[in-house]
């Protein structure tokens, strides 16, 4: 027999591990039995401090920032450019129509490059002053600070909050939504000033206004901190920030500027009911963006605007027609139009701040009150409000404003709770309306005065003879 000693070897190997194995095996027990409490003792240690660990971190996930839902977003896109249909084409066709011939594009220029010119100036320091970062405490009340200029710091993942916790939407959109505001706000003011206003002055007038009038008034109504917010005022889409704000610079302008050549013995009939009543259907239905989409979100908010602002439309345009008919005069087109928009300036306010059957009651009152206002105060009193800029959106608004504080008690359907106070809110109605009174006419004469200064303000009689279509644009709005 031979043997191969490397064979051999590894045998030999294998069988001295096997000899060793058990006294390997017991070492490790024992080892193991040695190192149990210690292990023990090092994982109970250790477990509070991982524990605190999870706690501690716990939060953090909790209060994750918010992401903005798709659908809410998509909801106040649609709202913002509805509020764009208001202006273009809605109130330039409304307010072209009820001007003469040779004024219709001058009336429908001036509209447009207001607004366009709001909308440029709203994001260089509009938005920072109404809606940026906190001022001072001596400021907060009326503006805000220009933390914001150009809309810095705002990128797409920024989220501007809505009325419900935990609800953002991105605040581009909020951005665009407001700006859409502030342009259409300077846009109703030329209503009682045009077939009679300089171009120039115009544009002027609106970059002075909007800086010193619409920026501060928004924030004071709509913004934390501002002077009426903190007070509760309710208003809800801009009975004040824009309607009161807008007709009572309108009746100021207008008296500042002058009457038209004419005025009140040449006959100055509306060129076209057609545009007219056009533009009133496209002011209607670009209200819903205007009323709805203050609600911020696509809830049950924004559905009871929906309806307010339909029915209390509703209501207004029969109530007008109704109050003609009384007055011994024939139910009119104009009439209907006016009343239209005398009921969606009163809704305004309260659109969700009412239930349906109290927007019904505030339509008809605002409509009749407007139509008093526009039929016999404005020729008693004898200024020259050319479309009447003042006597709806300006009464309309006013009548809007204080009947929220009464429509808004659940005992007449609204949404105020179990402890509404009718009386104390009145009050706050009350002085908000005032004070933006105030504040609308003094800087409105600011305005007008700077306007003057810069440009002379009006055309001359030559070009308001002529018509400002040809004399401020060279163009015609029918060349047949």
């Amino acid at each position: 027999m031979t043997f191969d000693l490397k064979s051999l070897g590894v045998g030999a190997a294998m069988f001295a591990l096997l000899l060793t194995a058990p006294v390997f095996a017991q070492d490790a027990a024992a080892a193991v039995a040695e190192a149990a409490p210690a292990v023990a003792e090092a994982t109970m240690e250790a477990a509070p401090a991982a524990a605190e660990a999870v706690a501690e971190a716990a939060p953090a996930t909790e209060e994750a920032a918010p992401v903005p839902n798709k659908g809410d977003t998509a909801f106040m896109m649609i709202c913002t450019v509805l509020v764009l249909l208001m202006i273009l084409p809605g109130l330039q066709l409304f307010y072209g129509g009820l001007t003469r011939s040779k004024n219709m594009l001058s009336t429908m220029t001036q509209i447009g490059a207001a607004s366009a010119f709001a909308m440029i100036i709203w994001v260089v320091y509009g938005y920072t002053m109404a809606f940026g970062p906190d001022a001072s405490e001596s400021l907060k009340p009326f503006i805000s600070n220009f933390d914001k200029l150009f809309l810095a710091g705002i990128t797409p993942d920024s989220t501007a909050a809505t009325f419900t916790d935990g609800v953002v939407i991105p605040e581009y959109v909020f951005v665009a939504f407001q700006m859409t505001f502030a342009a259409i706000t300077v846009a109703l003011v030329l209503g009682s000033v045009v077939e009679r206003i300089k171009f120039s002055a115009v544009m002027a007038f609106t970059a002075v206004w909007l800086t010193i009038v619409y920026f501060p008034v928004a924030h004071m109504v709509w913004a934390a901190g501002g002077l009426f917010f903190e007070m509760g005022a309710l208003d809800f889409a801009g009975g004040t920030v824009v309607h009161i704000n807008a007709g009572v610079s309108a009746l100021v302008a207008c008296i500042m500027l002058g009457k038209r050549i004419g005025y009140p013995k040449e006959s100055m009939a509306p060129h076209s009911m057609t545009l007219t009543f056009v533009g009133t259907g496209l002011l209607f239905v670009g209200w819903f963006g205007f009323n709805a989409g203050s609600a911020l979100e696509a809830n049950g908010s924004a559905a009871l605007a929906m309806i307010n602002t339909f029915v209390a439309t509703a209501s207004a345009a029969l109530f007008w027609m109704l109050a003609e008919k009384i007055r011994g005069h024939k139910a009119s087109a104009l009439g209907f139009c006016s009343g239209v928009i005398a009921g969606l300036v009163a809704v305004t306010p309260a659109a969700g701040n009412s239930g349906p059957f109290g927007a019904i009651v505030l339509g008809a009152v605002a409509s009749v009150v407007c139509y008093f206002a526009v039929s016999v105060v404005k020729a008693k009193l004898g200024y020259d409000d050319s479309l009447d800029a003042f006597g709806i959106h300006g009464v309309g608004g006013i009548v809007g404003a204080i009947g929220t504080g009464i429509v808004y008690a659940p005992s007449l359907g609204g949404p105020g709770g179990d402890d509404f106070d009718m009386g104390a809110q009145l009050v706050t109605q009350f002085m908000a309306v005032g004070a933006t009174i105030v504040w609308a006419a003094v800087g409105t004469a600011i305005a007008i005065t700077v306007a003057k200064a810069v440009t002379g303000l009006r055309v001359s009689p030559e070009t308001e003879r002529e018509g400002l279509d040809l004399g401020e644009h060279g163009e015609r709005a029918y060349n047949n």
